[in-house]
């Protein structure tokens, strides 16, 4: 529910006055949602993908992307799952690290990269 505390962002994420919010329902951040219109206007031609729920809402959201046209760097080590019955967390993470860079019928491809190499790429 919008305002519990699982709609809160990660402790120590560093937020910025200027940044933009868009709240979303579903696994996909594009799915009923002003994020592919608002990168648009923004003129955004790639995305970085971290988040929780690994299996969930990273692995949709980072399928959608791919298949709108955007290329995708997934922050390896920037996404979390809570594992399930089959496999640990771990092991979650690491499959998604694995299957979503390997994606190539969208064109556009996701490369896993780890979170040290994010800030090179605004440089």
């Amino acid at each position: 529910m919008h305002g519990s505390r699982e709609w809160q962002l990660a402790t120590g994420l560093q937020v910025q006055a200027g940044d933009r919010r868009i709240r979303k329902t579903t696994p996909d951040a594009f799915s009923r949602t002003e994020l592919h219109e608002a990168l648009q206007a923004l003129g955004v031609q790639n995305l970085v993908v971290c988040g929780r729920h690994t299996e969930f809402c990273v692995d949709t959201t980072t399928r959608k992307a791919l298949a709108l046209g955007y290329p995708v760097m997934l922050v390896s080590d920037a996404h979390t799952s809570a594992g399930n019955a089959a496999i640990g967390p771990q092991q979650v993470i690491a499959h998604h690290n694995a299957t979503l860079t390997n994606i190539s019928s969208f064109g556009p491809r996701a490369k896993a990269i780890a979170h040290d190499a994010v800030r090179f790429l605004a440089d």
